[in-house]
């Protein structure tokens, strides 16, 4: 897969340890599969985005997983039930990954999908209010 990586988002995912690393490279790759137009960069300081006429994803790294924080207003649909945390927030929710675990690419490309296509038509706060 070929995208423009930003070195700050290297830097960030290379400082973690091997297998935050994979799950990060993995995210990253789904999210640019997603559509060739996502750019990435950095936010609050160091904390990597991607990005698409709106914010799609953020990922954090925590001690015992990633959060991949997903930036829908809560409007996608979570028909595999991957979404861990942020039910009831009003702009993020949140996939949690654990070491071992493996990511449901799948789901996660059909929400980034759906985020995108949310961010084109106006973004979800616009979509809310219909």
């Amino acid at each position: 897969m070929s995208y423009v990586a930003d070195p700050r988002v290297d830097a960030y995912i290379d400082a973690l340890p091997d297998w935050q690393q994979a799950i990060c490279q993995e995210v990253r790759d789904l999210v640019h599969a997603a559509d060739p137009e996502v750019e990435e960069t950095i936010k609050r300081t160091v904390q990597p985005y991607f990005v698409l006429d709106g914010n799609i994803c953020a990922l954090l790294a925590a001690k015992t997983h990633v959060n991949v924080f997903l930036y829908d207003g809560g409007i996608v649909p979570d028909p595999e039930g991957i979404i861990t945390g942020g039910h009831d927030n009003k702009t993020a929710r949140t996939v949690a990954i654990r070491a071992g675990e493996t990511v449901n690419a799948r789901a996660l490309s059909a929400m980034f999908r759906q985020i995108i296509a949310d961010n084109r038509a106006g973004g979800w706060r616009k979509l809310k209010g219909r």
